[in-house]
């Protein structure tokens, strides 16, 4: 009988067709050839593998379903075969065979690690199958708690990332529509170094904000959160629209982990009356119009990236709006999908076409999703680059 199981209930059952290799760790030919009568007994459906030593064991571990390990073996003292075993990547379940003088060890092994202990002279072939199937089970459970901990703990750290990157835009216009989309490259879990935000300020100008850190992964997503903050700040503090990328470029510049780390941005400062706009652009392509017309802005006035100069250069350009327009600001991921596999980059020229088919008809609300799909299938797959979207519309008085 198992020294921490009562067999008061079945052991769950097992599918016919399923046979689990198991590899039984006993240097005794005596009892070796026990534990296999035992589950020929009862026609278990294993498969035995028998090794004599530790290090037999760490070798052959590999695909084991489960581990039967004898604890007096010639090359290990007390439970150090046990914790050796347990270190292997393979994560096979361990019970443990203990003798009846002896039988303290099976306790001191379950607490150290092990699913099970048996006492020799005291199992018969069904109590060995009931142990090992349990094991089995246990171990697949645990595994599959530990996967729901770890997605619940990256939900979590991604919903910290969005509010930090995907702001809630601070403005009361009735005037605007806007929507906005991220996508991380290849579809990964976290969130990258995407960034935007809204600010209108009380002398009714609408300050708009599009980003992108260089790279992946949550450090260039913290690196997004900062400057993103950081400008929503200087925005509220009133710091001269002309001054505010200097101020940028000197957090990216402290907050950055290598001097290769840079920052591209488009900021756009929308007049009171909403018929034009100051654009800036830091290494950053530059907006599409929508309405009235479908066009790329100018992108001919671009200074370098955040990061790349020790001086901010960037230029200002305006944009005539007129009473009804829709812009649409996106970051180079979107932009940098290519025309099949080792195509060239689509850039507005090839993203304008896709665009023209679902502007107006399809309406803003399904628009960027629907456009990311059809810039994927173009691509071949999943973008390699997060993209980060954000279309903003002024409609009727």
């Amino acid at each position: 009988m198992s020294g921490t199981e009562s067999a008061v209930a079945p052991a769950p059952a097992t599918p016919a067709d399923v046979i689990w290799p198991i590899l039984l760790v006993e240097d005794d030919d005596g009892d070796a050839f026990l534990v296999s009568e035992l589950l020929e007994e009862v026609s278990a459906p294993v498969s035995v593998t028998r090794v004599r030593t530790v290090a037999e064991a760490l070798v052959g571990s590999a695909g084991a379903a489960c581990i039967l390990l004898d604890l007096g073996l010639p090359d290990s003292e007390g439970l150090s075969a046990l914790r050796r075993l347990l270190e292997v990547e393979s994560g096979a379940p361990v019970v443990v065979l203990t003798g009846l003088v002896d039988e303290y060890r099976g306790e001191q092994a379950v607490a150290a690690g092990a699913q099970d202990y048996l006492v020799k002279g005291q199992v018969d072939g069904r109590d060995l199958v009931r142990a090992v199937r349990y094991a089995i089970e246990r171990t697949r459970a645990d595994t599959a708690a530990q996967a729901l901990r770890e997605s619940e703990l990256q939900a979590a750290e991604r919903s910290r990332l969005e509010r930090g990157l995907l702001p809630r835009p601070l403005y009361d216009d009735l005037r605007l529509r806007h929507d906005t989309r991220y996508r991380p490259g290849r579809r990964q879990s976290l969130l990258g170094g995407d960034f935007y935000d809204m600010v209108a300020t009380p002398d009714g100008v609408l300050h708009v904000l599009l980003g992108d850190v260089c790279g992946h992964g949550p450090d260039e997503a913290a690196l997004g959160v900062s400057l993103r903050i950081a400008w929503r700040t200087l925005v509220l503090a009133g710091v001269r629209e002309a001054d505010r990328l200097g101020y940028l470029q000197r957090v990216l510049v402290s907050e950055r982990d290598h001097d290769e780390i840079f920052a591209t941005v488009c900021e756009l400062s929308i007049a009171a009356d909403r018929e034009y706009a100051r654009m800036r652009l830091a290494g950053h392509p530059p907006p599409a119009i929508l309405y009235p017309r479908l066009a790329a802005l100018p992108g001919d006035v671009v200074s370098p990236a955040l990061g790349i100069l020790d001086e901010d250069l960037t230029q200002e350009v305006r944009v005539e709006l007129g009473p009804r327009w829709a812009l649409l600001l996106a970051t180079d991921g979107l932009l940098e999908g290519r025309d099949g596999p080792g195509g060239e980059p689509l850039g507005w020229e090839g993203v304008l076409p896709e665009l023209a088919k679902l502007w107006p008809p399809q309406g803003p609300d399904r628009l960027l999703d629907s456009l990311i799909d059809r810039i994927e299938a173009r691509n071949g797959g999943p973008l390699t680059d997060d993209v980060a979207l954000l279309l903003l519309m002024r409609g009727d008085d």
